[in-house]
């Protein structure tokens, strides 16, 4: 063969080696892009997922017509305060608008709470810790939110506050409105504190 067929047939190899190395690097790029689309389109379920629990709690609405959607963010509020009875422990907060008026030294200056001020009792039914060197309860299955909120227009009755209860349960993951909880269903336990705008607890020192 002479030195021109040689080299040919040597470009020809050349050429073919890199079209297969051009066609195995396609291939895993192509895996790789399509893992990368799996793990997103797992991620965007689990997120869509999550947002539609929330967005079902947040549909529900209490037979008055308070909706809880108007208190959406609770779960990251601050804290007011905390109780305890025998069969519940329970966690007080309030929305930015009642921290603030809190802050500012409502009740205690004889000032009521602003309109649009929201607070919630977030109730647990507490167990022993197994866990702890000391004798202490913590909480252990979620039981219910009973929210306030302020608007005088709305609540005249009442001393401008509505009031609901949405009912937790664990085994579906579902809240639902207390059909016994009426917008002021709260008002004959609260009167006792009607002084202090009918809050029962201050917000605590820390």
């Amino acid at each position: 063969m002479s030195d021109l067929g040689k080299e040919a047939v040597a470009q020809g190899n050349k050429e073919r080696k890199m079209e297969t190395r051009t066609a195995a690097e396609r291939v895993v790029a192509f895996t790789i892009v399509a893992a990368a689309v799996a793990v997103l389109a797992v991620l965007g379920v689990a997120a869509l997922s999550a947002q539609g629990q929330n967005n079902d709690k947040y549909s529900l609405k209490s037979p008055s017509g308070i909706e809880f959607a108007d208190f959406r963010g609770y779960e990251d509020w601050s804290v007011v305060s905390s109780a305890r009875t025998e069969e519940v422990l329970k966690v007080i907060v309030a929305n930015p608008t009642m921290i603030q008026a809190y802050k500012a030294g409502v009740p205690g200056n004889g000032q009521p709470f602003p309109d649009g001020s929201r607070i919630v009792k977030l109730q647990w039914k507490p167990k022993k810790s197994t866990e702890a060197q000391f004798a202490v309860d913590v909480p252990d299955v979620f039981r219910q939110a009973f929210v306030m909120e302020k608007d005088s227009k709305r609540f005249p009755k009442s001393g401008g506050w509505g009031y609901a209860v949405f009912n937790y349960d664990a085994a579906s993951d579902k809240f639902t409105p207390d059909p016994k909880s009426l917008s002021d269903c709260g008002v004959a336990c609260h009167t006792a504190v009607k002084a202090k705008d009918y809050i029962f607890h201050p917000y605590q020192k820390r």
